[in-house]
């Protein structure tokens, strides 16, 4: 597998974890969005795209099957993360 396309959105939100939200292409073929890329106690990290379930506990929708291919996306996010413009703060006014 290869990562083909990675896209990259920084959020700057005071207070909040989440740093930017990322899409990504696979060899070409398949698309998954709005994967998190999020400040942990240890560094970056992501959190594939979810959904609550009925007991309220959260699913991830789609997912790596093992390490090396999380390890490979998010390795992918992160370099794209860093390399991004920053975010754009809102300075209109309503």
């Amino acid at each position: 597998m290869k990562v083909t396309s990675v896209n990259v959105h920084k959020i700057e939100k005071e207070g909040s974890r989440m740093k930017g939200i990322a899409s990504v292409v696979l060899d070409d073929s398949f698309a998954v969005h709005d994967i998190r890329i999020i400040e942990g106690d240890n560094g970056l990290f992501i959190a594939m795209p979810s959904r609550k379930t009925a007991t309220g506990s959260y699913r991830d929708i789609a997912h790596p099957i093992n390490p090396e291919v999380r390890g490979t996306l998010q390795d992918a996010i992160l370099e794209a993360f860093e390399n991004a413009p920053e975010a754009q703060t809102d300075t209109e006014e309503e």
